[in-house]
């Protein structure tokens, strides 16, 4: 069951918990947003509701085969099965113009409004603050405001799954992480790959390598950087490269295929959201951080009629993050993965969230 609270109501809900692999990568996947334009995406389900949710994506907007696009699955959803209007918008390439997308949707009467990524988490405050009427939820900031709430995700957790799996699966005892930007968040990321990874073998080597400083966002859309990062790993003995850098992790794809190794998605089943063959056969797994089930179950409750002024965490034990198993690359180390998975969710593993 999947329980999100929001202000003083809890939802407890079956349905959205474990979305599959192909909802996770949404509708996103085949259509590239232009980064200082509207996605264009506002339409109406044949059966309106009167539900109008606006969403502001994170630079990379829609397209990006990875968290934007999870997060559009879930506003995708929302028409579908809950009859809302939608209207989706995308940031310019620096994302200085967050705000004004808030503004934008909130005039527009847009109601609730989601920010996705911690980035929007002042915005966010501004915009709740000037539009007290309307309800606000941000992507990995916590709540700021009455009718804010803030989703949140335990990345760490299923990063250290995909250090396990990476672990029992590496021939040379030696892994790689590919950060986007040096920040807190990312840092989760790449604390519980190590920390997985380091619980089936001690003396496991990790490189480490972010493309960019905190404050810095372009590290999220830097494909090229992410394969030059990458093949310096692969280069140095690593055969399992890890990402958690949005578009950029397409760079470490593509190194994985030249060096003929294997590289770990994140966000949605990257597996899935690629196109090209020679990707797919060196995308081992992927960490999926359920950001579509977060934003639909915000819409959802808010909906029913809860407010904001708390957070929702999406963790194991809700499936919140987990690792996806397409292709059938760790289906041999399922067994191993599964039994650290038990042991974090019952508390036997507390999962480190800085390196």
């Amino acid at each position: 069951m999947l329980r999100s609270q929001f202000g003083k109501m809890t939802m407890v809900t079956a349905a959205g918990a474990m979305l599959m692999a192909a909802a996770a990568c949404g509708g996103g996947t085949d259509t590239a947003a232009s980064p200082a334009a509207s996605s264009g995406a506002s339409s109406e389900a044949p059966q309106a509701s009167g539900l109008k949710v606006g969403l502001a994506y994170d630079v990379g907007g829609r397209g990006d085969k990875s968290f934007n696009d999870s997060a559009y699955a879930g506003l995708e959803r929302a028409q579908k099965e809950l009859g809302a209007e939608i209207k989706d918008l995308s940031p310019a390439a620096d994302g200085s113009n967050r705000g004004e997308l808030l503004r934008q949707l909130a005039e527009a009467g847009y109601n609730p409004i989601v920010g996705v990524g911690f980035a929007y988490g002042e915005d966010i405050q501004k915009a709740a603050a000037e539009f007290p009427d309307i309800q606000f939820a941000v992507v990995d900031s916590a709540s700021n405001g009455p009718n804010v709430t803030g989703l949140l995700f335990a990345e760490e957790q299923g990063s250290y799954l995909a250090g396990v799996a990476a672990a029992e699966k590496s021939k040379s005892s030696h892994l790689g992480f590919v950060g986007g930007v040096e920040n807190d968040l990312i840092k989760k990321f790449q604390a519980g790959f190590e920390a997985g990874a380091k619980s089936v073998k001690s003396d496991i080597k990790v490189d480490i390598k972010y493309l960019t400083p905190d404050g810095d966002f372009s590290g999220f859309k830097a494909p090229d950087k992410g394969k030059i990062a990458a093949e310096k790993m692969y280069q140095d003995g690593a055969d399992i490269v890890y990402h958690a850098s949005g578009d950029s992790g397409l760079g470490v794809f593509q190194a994985a295929a030249a060096a003929g190794k294997q590289a770990i998605g994140v966000d949605s089943d990257q597996y899935e959201t690629v196109k090209e063959a020679d990707l797919k056969k060196v995308i081992m797994t992927s960490m999926l951080k359920r950001v579509d089930v977060g934003v639909f179950e915000f819409i959802k409750a808010f909906q029913g009629g809860a407010k904001g002024g708390t957070n929702a965490i999406y963790d194991l034990k809700v499936d919140g993050v987990g690792l996806s198993t397409s292709g059938g690359f760790i289906d041999d180390v399922t067994a191993k993965v599964d039994e650290a998975k038990k042991k974090i969710v019952d508390g036997s593993i507390t999962v480190p969230s800085k390196p």
